[in-house]
């Protein structure tokens, strides 16, 4: 058992770029996104948290699915840098929408938590605190990574190097295949939208759940390394049009998609649910330098190592 001989041949192709500006808010699919170490620029850079710091997400406040976000067609250029007229406009149902602007940095905020992280960062003011605590009912307020003073690293457990990600659930990419979702959809009543799982990076033209096995892989000129298969949260039960939550697809994914069924020789997470794979990006690698550090749709994934079954992939 273990890694398969290396091959060079492109499995598949980026067929959907997504980011998520405000952690568990509305995505925005690109045609293009330039590389950070820490994700794909602006993805989670900002999270919503509730009277004593903590992370709001959908598992706890649902309506955060139906809160859009824009940002300047230009965010998304290699170079460009916000002006005092650069804004990120906010939209949700029965609210006005909502500016917070890209180079205004408020009061640090102490005692931000995410999952085993707590740090600090930029409390984006009064006016963005009180549209979410109106909107969700509940005292929150909006901050921003505070990129100055805080680096949250990737599980060691999991990641060597000095890897590193902002306001997501634990590493900085998340890869699925049109593929895996078609095959899912095959087991249910009603099919569900990719929106359910919030990747970032889709692709098409591999097999179904193939992405569990990818070890090492280029995108486009960039090395990729696949972590850690994503065990799912109630989120994919939640209607992403609609905020309202329901069974499917946990239920299936339990059948099919478990750690009973993946890693049945495994006695750690045998009642989790996979559906992905989470990539870190080799960003000190030698093929990083330089401009042009940028995914775009089309670009070939090349899988130069794989694993011989999703019982030897981590989880």
């Amino acid at each position: 058992m273990g890694a398969a001989p290396s091959t060079s041949i492109a499995e598949a192709k980026i067929s959907a770029i997504f980011i998520y500006p405000i952690k568990s808010c509305r995505g925005i699919s690109l045609s293009h996104s330039p590389l950070t170490p820490s994700g794909l620029r602006w993805d989670r850079q900002w999270v919503v948290v509730n009277s004593k710091g903590r992370a709001c997400t959908q598992r706890v406040e649902p309506k955060l699915a139906l809160v859009e976000v824009e940002l300047p067609p230009e965010a998304f250029d290699e170079h460009w840098e916000p002006t005092t007229d650069s804004f990120m406009v906010l939209k949700a149902p029965g609210m006005e929408p909502l500016k917070v602007f890209l180079n205004k940095q408020y009061e640090v905020a102490d005692d931000i938590t995410v999952w085993e992280w707590t740090g600090s960062a930029w409390d984006e003011g009064a006016e963005a605190a009180q549209w979410f605590s109106d909107y969700l009912g509940n005292p929150t307020k909006l901050v921003r990574f505070n990129t100055a003073s805080e680096v949250r690293k990737v599980d060691p457990d999991y990641v060597e190097g000095q890897q590193q990600t902002f306001f997501t659930d634990g590493y900085p990419f998340l890869l699925v295949s049109q593929e895996s979702l078609d095959a899912l959809n095959a087991h249910l009543e009603e099919p569900i939208p990719m929106n359910r799982f919030r990747p970032n990076i889709l692709v098409e033209g591999c097999e179904p759940y193939s992405e569990d096995l990818w070890r090492d892989i280029k995108i486009s000129r960039f090395s990729f390394q696949g972590v850690k298969l994503c065990a799912r949260c109630k989120v994919p039960t939640i209607n992403q049009e609609t905020a309202v939550g329901g069974s499917e697809p946990t239920e299936t994914l339990m059948k099919v998609r478990s750690g009973k069924v993946l890693r049945p020789n495994s006695d750690k997470n045998k009642n989790k649910v996979y559906f992905g794979q989470n990539l870190v990006w080799n960003w000190s690698d030698s093929s990083a330098k330089g401009d042009g550090k940028v995914l775009k749709l089309g670009d070939p994934v090349c899988v130069i190592k794989k694993l011989s079954s999703p019982a030897e992939a981590a989880a």
